[in-house]
């Protein structure tokens, strides 16, 4: 097997470990094992994992609150994951912070944020920290089409192309801030359009293809590797399912989504990809069922669990010493 056909089908592997977490966590959520806001990554699979193919494990990934492909995607374990959408002591982040604060220092994954567009000056921040120690990490931001709006955006482009910070800021348009179109929040069809105003370059294209994503990602990493400077990126893409659990969908028609499935499905193309490349079915249905069980595993793992334990929130929460 050739290396490009070998990274495909590692690639298949996450994006298909991620739609299976995914669905899994949903059903979950149905049955009450899982609290508080579930935001789902559906459809957007390729994102993630093209992004993580284009970056060195040593380099930091921030992002927002729909955080579950990016953290599966980092390396993340499946089981952990799982457990802290549980709310479990065995989660990410001992389950404490549920779906939208997924935390994983080891794999420097810095964040799951709940307010939108917050986490860019954070960004920023770590972006910062490399170029003033003359690190040679990159910081890549997720965030969604809805952000672009928020302040917190202008502040984080503003100091990463005045300072050409090794950070690549990649929007993820949806095409949907949460239930409105993006022609009713924003003046401007192309969004990185916003990049020439802080100085910084800008990349815009459909984000189905896993191999596309990971080569236009990396052209832009290695920009900022080399000194170069921030990119905003905007990937097109789509997500099948509603802004969270609790969004049932209704501001777009059932054609609509359905349309955006057949035709941009990122699980579907990247499968298609490697049968045509010759791989033979059994074997790629062998990769599905071995995911199948290792889902299957972490929601048992997480059933399981001890729930997440006050002394837990005693020792995080408070200074070393303190009562309450």
């Amino acid at each position: 097997m050739s290396k490009v056909l070998d990274e495909l089908q590692t690639m298949y592997r996450t994006m298909y470990l991620i739609r299976r977490s995914e669905e899994e966590a949903a059903r979950a959520y149905s049955q009450g094992k899982v609290g508080g806001f579930l935001h789902l990554y559906i459809g957007q699979e390729a994102i993630a994992v093209g992004a993580e193919a284009a970056i060195e494990k040593t380099d930091y990934v921030i992002t927002t609150y729909r955080d579950h492909g990016v953290a599966l995607a980092r390396g993340s374990s499946p089981r952990a994951v799982m457990a802290e959408l549980f709310g479990k002591d065995t989660g990410l982040v001992r389950g404490l912070g549920g779906s939208m604060h997924l935390f994983d220092a080891e794999h420097r994954m810095l964040g799951g944020h709940a307010i939108v567009g917050g986490h860019l000056p954070l960004a920023a921040g770590v972006a910062f920290r490399a170029r003033y120690m003359k690190e040679s990490f990159v910081t890549l931001c997720f965030l969604g089409d809805g952000a672009t709006n928020i302040g917190g955006f202008h502040e984080g482009l503003s100091l990463a192309g005045l300072w050409k910070l090794p950070v690549v800021f990649i929007c993820e348009n949806n095409r949907y801030s949460m239930g409105t179109p993006l022609s009713r929040t924003t003046p401007l069809a192309d969004l990185t359009v916003k990049a020439a105003g802080y100085g910084l370059a800008a990349d815009r294209f459909e984000g189905n293809d896993v191999i596309v994503v990971r080569d236009r990602i990396k052209l832009a990493v290695e920009r900022a590797r080399s000194g170069g400077g921030a990119t905003l990126v905007e990937v097109l893409t789509y997500r099948f399912r509603g802004h969270s659990m609790s969004d049932p969908g209704k501001y777009r028609s059932a054609e609509e989504l359905e349309e955006y499935k057949r035709k941009a499905d990122p699980c579907a193309l990247a499968r298609n990809q490697l049968v045509a490349s010759g791989i033979a079915e059994e074997q790629i249905a062998a990769l599905e069922r071995e995911v199948e069980a290792q889902v299957a595993d972490s929601i048992q793992f997480a059933d399981e669990s001890a729930p997440a334990a006050r002394s837990s929130i005693d020792a995080f929460a408070y200074a070393s010493g303190s009562s309450v």
